[in-house]
């Protein structure tokens, strides 16, 4: 009676083909996802440009977009709407970025700049600037940047012990965080009514009266910030894999880490610098895009893109669709982002990892 045959062992071609398929499949993915968010983008932006108390035809914003429109609509739409629209842009791309950076390296998805306490940090400090000082412009986006690096300092010293583990970074980032609102809190009581005001505004994200003295630095400073974090972005999906399996891989943890989370952290200061803490913006972007990949990896790209599409589709939605008065878009993306928080929190309770 013959023997049954035992099955063939996969060859290596045979193995390596099917790596290679599989990266040919997620980086069709991942260019069709691109471009599907680039589309978006594209359409929120001519509809940020055409609509307003003035609404011009797509042919007439085009025409400005090329230089060739009428004095009136060139100055409506170089000098009034594509400045914030393009800061809208940037700040979303900016914080759709970091937060993709910081909940790939700490590998939690409430590792976000807006729950760890960098926005606390530069909202404290911007506060302070304009209630307790009096001052305003470049002086409070200055503030802002400075608070946001000093606040990421102060965490990562004290979540430090021998190295830092994403929980404990969270935990920290948490409790100070709490801190730092305290702060906010007692320098808006001890200002007069119109200068709390005026920090109750800031503190909720707002583009109203971007204009090119915003957008300019921001581009200027997202032209140093990307190509750094694009060229950490290798190291990123090493670490996504852990401190032992990357250590293994020859990866220098600690360096990478902290390269990568500074970046992160000044892509938080300067967005936070121009428009304000933009909330939960960099806490959804990422998974967003995560789930449109369909796949876990850190996603860089299609999460700036979200971001950028969150920020501006949200600033459309705050300036035209929520009747006479004008929002702040933070408080749009609030809207979105305060009940994913809740449905995370309760996916982990229900999963046993919530306590």
């Amino acid at each position: 009676m013959p023997a049954n045959p035992q099955p063939e062992a996969a060859s290596p071609h045979a193995a390596l083909r099917a790596v290679r398929r599989s990266r040919r499949a997620h980086t069709r993915r991942t260019l069709t996802v691109s471009l599907g968010l680039l589309a978006a983008l594209a359409a929120a932006l001519c509809c940020s440009l055409a609509y307003g108390d003035l609404t011009l035809p797509l042919s007439d914003v085009l025409a400005a977009l090329a230089g060739g429109g009428t004095g009136g609509a060139d100055f409506i739409v170089l000098e009034l709407r594509l400045p914030r629209a393009l800061t809208g842009i940037l700040v979303g791309v900016a914080f759709g970025l970091s937060g993709a950076v910081f909940q790939t390296l700490l590998r939690n998805p409430l590792a976000s700049p807006d729950v760890i306490g960098v926005s606390a940090g530069a909202s404290a400090a911007a506060v302070a600037a304009i209630a307790l000082f009096g001052l305003g412009g470049a002086a409070v986006s200055a503030s802002a940047l400075a608070g946001a690096v000093l606040a990421a300092a102060l965490i990562h010293l004290l979540a430090w012990r021998r190295g830092v583990t994403g929980y404990r970074l969270v935990l920290v980032g948490v409790g100070v965080s709490a801190v730092l609102m305290s702060v906010v809190s007692y320098a808006m009581t001890l200002s007069e009514t119109v200068v709390a005001e005026q920090a109750k505004v800031w503190l909720t994200g707002s583009l109203n009266g971007r204009n090119w003295s915003h957008a300019v630095p921001l581009l200027v400073a997202l032209a140093v910030l990307l190509p750094l974090t694009a060229a950490g972005s290798r190291a990123l999906k090493v670490l996504q894999l852990g401190d032992d399996t990357a250590t293994g891989l020859g990866a220098r943890t600690e360096r990478a880490r902290a390269l990568l989370l500074l970046c992160a952290v000044a892509l938080v200061g300067v967005a936070t610098a121009a428009a304000g803490p933009v909330g939960f913006v960099a806490f959804v972007a990422g998974p967003l895009a995560r789930g449109l990949l369909r796949r876990d990896d850190p996603a860089l790209v299609p999460s700036a893109l979200t971001g950028a599409l969150i920020v501006l589709a949200s600033d459309f939605v705050a300036q035209h669709l929520l009747g006479s008065q004008q929002f702040p878009v933070g408080v749009v993306t609030s809207v979105v982002g305060a009940p994913y928080l809740l449905w995370l929190l309760a996916r982990s309770n229900r999963g046993g990892r919530g306590g």
